[in-house]
């Protein structure tokens, strides 16, 4: 595949939802302080929809300079997340090249949803999430795959390439016509990279994000009473890592819609890690661990589940230890980050 130019006057936006802080806008604030460092041009952040103060407090440290408005001449770069709201802007400009990042394939169906779509499954879901915290029904990329197919949207043909942040979206675009498509992934905060955890003090419990799979392992919570689960919730990202310091176990059978950041740091702080087969999970080249981690959300597997979190229980440090190349992987993942912008990019700069 042909490199993306930079040129000596290139400017390259970054498109990013305003006052949002989830895995996505981060990644999309660390590419934007990446493409300054390494090819030294003037990158910017386009937050929509316009407002005051759009920076959400956790990027105040990644100090990139905001637009509302990117320059629209053949030479800058326009680059835009997956979901719809996002890629209605590329219409909005006629001559700059312009890029879809795909941080997630699922969300990019799921944004498409209309108000009819679901519609008495996501009202339910918009109260117990008022209510309860969290939802009581799980609406899938694989329920809206078929009725949104991606060789029709039109706002796509807009773009000039794409990029990936799993191994499972490149494939899902590439099998669907897209082209170009360049692999792209995230790393984690340096918070977690440079924390150190003493195995010593590893508690007996299990840490999980109810926000993910919680139909499933609120099944797994109530067949091993005797295990003590321990929700990620409402927590700092400070609160996060020491919570996570001290668990032996995380469990995640969401749906991994793109490169989940959670089972990532919960492995870099030295938790064994168990996750289900849905999603990016399914692929080893996005989720590293080994197999016999990996269980189906199914019921007949729930016994299996709680039998291997009791043995990560009770012979934690064999288990820590094979973990040690998925944290390797972790570790070496800003520098793979660099490696791949200078396999998308090409600059006059020098």
């Amino acid at each position: 595949m042909s490199k993306i130019e930079i040129f000596n006057t290139t400017k390259v936006y970054v498109a990013c939802p305003a006052r949002v802080a989830t895995g996505g806008p981060e990644l999309l604030h660390q590419f934007a302080t990446q493409m300054r460092k390494v090819f030294g041009v003037p990158t910017f952040m386009l937050y929509y929809p316009k407002m005051k103060n759009p920076v959400h407090p956790e990027y105040f440290s990644y100090r990139i300079p905001y637009v509302y408005v990117a320059e629209d001449v053949a030479s800058n770069i326009l680059i835009v997340p997956e979901i719809e709201s996002a890629l209605s802007l590329m219409a909005k400009y006629r001559n700059i090249r312009k890029g879809v990042w795909f941080l997630s394939v699922d969300n990019y169906y799921l944004s498409k949803l209309s108000r009819k779509d679901f519609f008495i499954k996501r009202a339910v879901n918009k109260i117990a999430k008022l209510i309860l915290g969290r939802p009581v029904f799980e609406i899938r990329y694989e329920d809206v795959v078929d009725k949104y197919p991606i060789k029709q949207d039109q706002k796509l043909k807009l773009a000039d390439f794409c990029l990936c942040n799993t191994y499972r979206g490149c494939s899902h675009l590439q099998e669907n016509g897209l082209y170009p498509v360049f692999y792209l992934s995230e790393y984690l905060h340096e918070d977690y990279l440079r924390t150190s955890v003493d195995l010593s003090k590893k508690e007996n419990f299990v840490a999980f994000n109810p926000a993910k799979g919680f139909l499933f392992t609120r099944k797994i919570i109530k067949a091993a009473d005797d295990i003590t689960f321990v929700p990620i919730e409402n927590l700092t990202r400070d609160e996060v890592i020491q919570l996570l310091k001290k668990a032996k176990v995380y469990i995640d059978f969401g749906n991994h819609p793109g490169k989940d950041r959670l089972p990532r740091e919960a492995a870099i702080l030295g938790c064994c890690v168990i996750t289900g087969k849905r999603g990016s999970a399914k692929y080893f080249e996005d989720v590293p661990i080994p197999e016999e981690y990996k269980f189906e959300d199914k019921e007949e597997n729930i016994p299996l589940i709680v039998e291997k979190i009791k043995d990560c229980f009770k012979n934690f440090e064999m288990h820590y230890r094979n973990f040690e190349n998925y944290r390797k992987i972790i570790k070496n993942e800003p520098e793979k980050f660099i490696k791949d912008l200078k396999n998308i990019f090409k600059t006059e700069r020098g």
